[in-house]
């Protein structure tokens, strides 16, 4: 299995059925107000070009074309065929002005894009992307989007705050062993995870960019349970790996927990970050 950002993470069989589970949330969670500076940016009759990086089943495509200007053609970037031909298949129809909006799709390494690659862009964008990267990984992705000249909409970047209701003592210790998780060395490479967010507006200000963030967490209660459960269980799978001495200590919270998410008792936030850079 190759990775859905083409950076040697191993993806689950399952990762699709992930995507789609977590779409409306996502789409709750993304800043409408940085969407409305990046139509500011959209002047004249289009078509307007966009690159997604990492576009995954193409749920940033479905909820952002809708509320842009057209034309609009798009570009998604990913390294897993299936999922590029999930996103191309659920591509969406027409922009806010009806007008259409066309896709083309790359089967692409992320880290070894150049700036010719975004020739003639007027936005890039991605979701859940950033916390996969690392540091030279992410200063690269960087440089290159400042010399393309146009704006990049990064959302849903993990910041590694969460906030579990009722509160349990564990949650405490098992979100530090997620957090440390999220930034572990993998293949030799270590992963920024919620210290992203972070290196990305820095890195963006470095290159005279002015960068805009805003929050974009996940509220989930119990509408959301399914989301909840699968959230929680895969976070305390990572916890446990980071941590293998929590796995006998949490396993009467894991069932507590996943029976208060059956019953729509779990609440849930966590949180994220929107960054929207803009050439001077």
């Amino acid at each position: 299995m190759v990775s859905e950002v083409g950076v040697g993470i191993e993806l689950p069989p399952d990762f699709a059925q992930w995507l789609a589970l977590r779409e409306p949330a996502d789409v709750a969670a993304r800043s409408t107000e940085l969407v409305d500076a990046v139509r500011a940016t959209l002047t004249g009759d289009g078509p307007f070009v966009v690159h997604d990086l990492g576009a995954g089943t193409g749920s940033l495509g479905r909820w952002l074309a809708p509320l842009l200007p057209g034309p609009q053609h798009w570009t998604l970037y990913d390294q897993d065929p299936d999922l590029l031909a999930r996103a191309a298949a659920g591509r969406p129809a027409s922009a806010a002005d009806g007008t259409p909006v066309t896709v083309r799709t790359r089967r692409v390494d992320l880290t070894r894009l150049t700036a010719a690659d975004f020739r003639g862009a007027h936005l890039v964008t991605a979701s859940a992307l950033l916390d996969m990267l690392t540091a030279d990984e992410l200063a690269h992705l960087v440089a290159v989007c400042a010399e393309a000249g146009c704006p990049t909409l990064f959302l849903i970047s993990v910041t590694g705050e969460v906030r579990l209701t009722p509160a349990d003592p564990l949650d405490a210790e098992v979100a530090a062993a997620f957090n440390a998780h999220q930034r572990r060395t993998h293949a030799g490479r270590r992963l920024l995870g919620p210290d992203a967010p972070a290196a990305c507006a820095a890195a963006f200000a470095r290159h005279g960019v002015t960068v805009h963030t805003r929050p974009s967490p996940w509220r989930l209660g119990p509408e959301q349970g399914a989301l909840a459960a699968q959230w929680f269980t895969g976070w305390l799978d990572a916890a446990r790996e980071q941590c293998p001495e929590l796995a006998d200590r949490t396993r009467e919270y894991a069932r507590r927990r996943l029976a208060e998410a059956e019953t729509g008792r779990l609440w849930v936030q966590v949180d994220h970050a929107d960054l929207l850079a803009v050439p001077r």
